[in-house]
């Protein structure tokens, strides 16, 4: 599809998060017309906790979906044949919103806000002869007339850029707490308007901040370490979600169906996931990996672009982490619906001649929600922290493919140097510590609100 100067390029996951968007669309309308579920998710909302961490999963997820919106921008053309090339390279929208990041290569490290080298070289004197020193950087802080303005410049650009992002958001909030006035609401808005603001100030600051320096450095390439921090948010998110995702109806259907129905089809539930707990994890990851990359290498016709054999093995990725890690939701709904099988009300019901599998969408899996639900968010967390773990150790994502995973794995080496090259590794930690930390506690309000066992434990949290 070709708009313009450019050329939609669709990938696998870009389909994938935007049908996951569609879903999570038309999950929000089935709650707000069911009204037990309305009640029990406003619990979660009106749970300070629960509004700021939301916020902050929020933001995480529309960086992803910009980020997934990807083309190829036309190359000029070399003669008069009048056909039409476009880049090998596939960029997305958030390529274009951190474009101050990019084109501003160095030539390799340098710290956080400095305007010098990490590294010292030899360079020539202007009056003769050659010492070694710290280079002066080509981009960062090259607006810079004296370097004795450094702390100075850094400083007055902040508090420029923090007033003026402060002052729309505030009349903003001024004007929402106004209208808000006249409606009664149990939502606490001082908590979702403090971290509307911090997300919007600090992102305005950062986008800011780099169009003079490096923010957070530059990695061995010379390359923007926020720049590739931010990329890889849309990694963890999508891996941490499909991969949940794949694992909800394998677990979902064999643990309840292992429970209800017990004999042979317990028997046979029981002896898979035993025998996937037998086989270490990581084992069974790494030759999936290994027998993607070997389709991967045997059919290069099928992908035309880097980025489509990134992709894939991505996707792949995805789909091996949750056929591998549904046993343990699976072995926790065997042993509830064992319990809820036993319950007057369903035997009631068989007594009543209701249909096997009409009791199970009818009384069995809504009273499992709550464990389906706590499991998603908890897994979200799991599968995030798992990327990181197999990109470290070569059995994660492609390397061309941001991840935070890949990040630590190409600094490692370099936290032995002296002095330390600690940035990549704190931006990657950071990054990657707020989104499992909003996820973790949003999954505990989810937990109070959903779970019978902690009802009214997580209000005004």
């Amino acid at each position: 599809m070709e708009v313009f100067d450019v050329r939609l390029h669709l990938l696998w996951s870009d389909i994938l998060i935007f049908l996951l968007v569609a879903s999570l669309c038309a999950f929000i309308v089935t709650v707000v017309r069911n009204p037990l579920a309305r009640k029990r998710w406003s619990q979660v909302f009106e749970s300070r906790i629960g509004s700021a961490s939301f916020l902050v999963i929020l933001f995480y997820v529309l960086i992803a979906l910009t980020d997934s919106v990807h083309f190829q921008k036309k190359l000029d053309q070399a003669g008069d044949s009048g056909e039409v090339h476009y880049a090998p390279e596939v960029t997305s929208l958030l390529d274009l919103a951190l474009a101050p990041m990019l084109g501003r290569d160095e030539k390799t490290y340098s710290a956080p806000f400095a305007i010098h080298s990490f590294a010292k070289e030899s360079m020539e004197l202007p009056e003769g002869g050659v010492t070694r020193d710290y280079p002066r950087l080509e981009h960062g802080g090259s607006h810079l007339d004296d370097d004795a303005q450094h702390g100075a410049d850094i400083v007055v650009k902040s508090m420029t850029v923090i007033g003026w992002t402060l002052v729309p958001v505030l009349i903003l909030i001024f004007l929402h707490h106004s209208l808000m006035k006249k409606r009664s609401s149990r939502l606490p808005w001082p908590v979702i308007y403090f971290a509307f603001s911090a997300i919007v100030v600090v992102s305005s600051w950062a986008l800011y901040m780099s169009q003079f320096y490096h923010v957070l450095g530059t990695d061995k390439v010379g390359q923007d370490v926020l720049y590739g921090a931010v990329k890889a948010v849309r990694t963890g998110v999508l891996i941490g979600t499909l991969a949940t995702l794949v694992t909800l109806p394998l677990a979902v259907l064999l643990g309840i169906s292992a429970g209800y129905f017990r004999g042979w089809v317990d028997d046979v539930v029981q002896y898979i996931y035993t025998t996937l707990n037998s086989i270490p994890g990581i084992l069974l990851i790494a030759a999936s990996v290994l027998l993607i990359d070997v389709y991967i290498e045997t059919h290069p016709e099928q992908f035309k672009l880097l980025s489509d054999r990134a992709d894939f093995k991505f996707v792949a990725l995805c789909f091996i982490l949750g056929m591998t890690s549904w046993t343990g939701l699976c072995r926790l709904l065997r042993a509830e619906t064992l319990k809820l099988s036993q319950l007057e009300y369903v035997q009631a019901a068989h007594a009543f001649g209701v249909s096997r599998w009409r009791v199970i969408m009818r009384h069995i899996l809504p009273n499992t929600t709550h464990l389906i639900l706590i499991a998603l968010v908890l897994d979200f967390s799991g599968f995030v922290l798992a990327e990181a773990v197999l990109s470290y150790i070569g059995v994660g994502v492609d390397p061309s493919m941001k991840s935070w995973g890949n990040m630590i794995n190409e600094a490692r080496a370099e936290l032995a140097r002296e002095p330390v090259v600690w940035w990549s590794v704190i931006a990657a930690f950071i990054l990657m510590f707020v989104l499992v930390l909003a996820a973790n506690l949003f999954s505990d309000r989810v937990r109070d609100a959903f779970d019978p066992r902690m009802s009214g434990s997580g209000d005004n949290k």
